[in-house]
């Protein structure tokens, strides 16, 4: 076999093996987040091998991959085991989000945004005003809410310009409940779901005109200030957790050490 041909084999095979990787990653998050693999339980390899139905190297890569992430927590004496989140932990997840996403916002005013930038944000606003139009939310209409609201805050990230920033942003983010959506499913079935939706939708365009007027400390504080909304949600998660609505609520724990939620 020529030489070529070895190295896009062995190319190939790395593409694959990534991709494997990829996949067993988002199938065990899945499955942590759902409550499948408990909180404190340890992680078996071989009894993911045959769940997944997948070899050990991407499921290793994967558990790698999601011990860096903070959802597994490497054991003294090898492996993984299912992390558990104090309400401190979350709170410090949050509010650190909520403080990259207002130096995003408040490099975004300085710098200035490419004006096809603002206007494909002021068109996913369009679209959240609309679903926030409707007199009842539905399921539907929530997880509508959740992606544009993901998009924006991804749009967010990247007026910064900034590789370094959006990288951080994204990593603070990966914990399921610190993402911008983290807590919005516990809206789901409040009654006043819409009523905090239209309080989030006004910040967001508060600071979407900041950064177009090229108001940067006004801009900053808005961002801060609206991840106090998904405080607030933590709470209402706290007092009444559906891991349904919340995916990972059942990961954190009470002040007194108990997990808040039990299968």
């Amino acid at each position: 076999m020529p030489a070529t041909a070895v190295h896009d084999h062995d190319h190939d095979s790395a593409e694959e093996g990534g991709s494997q990787a990829v996949k067993a990653q988002q199938r065990l998050r899945e499955l942590i987040l759902a409550g499948d693999l408990p909180a404190g339980s340890r992680i078996a390899e071989l009894a993911l091998v045959e769940r997944l139905g997948m070899s050990r190297t991407p499921i290793r890569a994967a558990l790698m991959r999601l011990g860096q992430e903070g959802l597994l927590e490497a054991l003294s004496g090898g492996g993984y085991a299912v992390r558990t989140f104090s309400e401190r932990e979350v709170a410090d997840a949050i509010e650190l989000r909520g403080t990259l996403e207002g130096l995003a916002a408040r490099l975004a005013a300085e710098r200035g945004v490419r004006p096809v930038v603002l206007r494909q944000a002021g068109e996913c606003l369009d679209q959240i005003d609309q679903l926030l139009r409707q007199a009842a939310l539905d399921d539907e209409s929530f997880s509508s809410y959740v992606r544009l609201n993901g998009r924006f805050h991804k749009l967010l990230a990247e007026m910064a310009d900034s590789a370094v920033l959006a990288r951080e942003i994204d990593r603070a983010s990966r914990l399921p409940f610190a993402s911008a959506s983290g807590f919005v499913g516990v809206q789901a079935h409040s009654p006043d779901a819409r009523d905090m939706l239209v309080v989030a939708q006004h910040q967001h365009r508060q600071v979407l005109d900041a950064i177009a007027q090229r108001e940067a400390g006004r801009a900053e504080s808005i961002m801060r200030e609206h991840s106090r909304l998904a405080r607030h949600n933590l709470g209402l998660a706290l007092r009444n957790p559906q891991p349904s609505t919340t995916p990972g609520v059942q990961l954190i724990r009470t002040p007194k050490g108990d997990k808040i939620f039990s299968r």
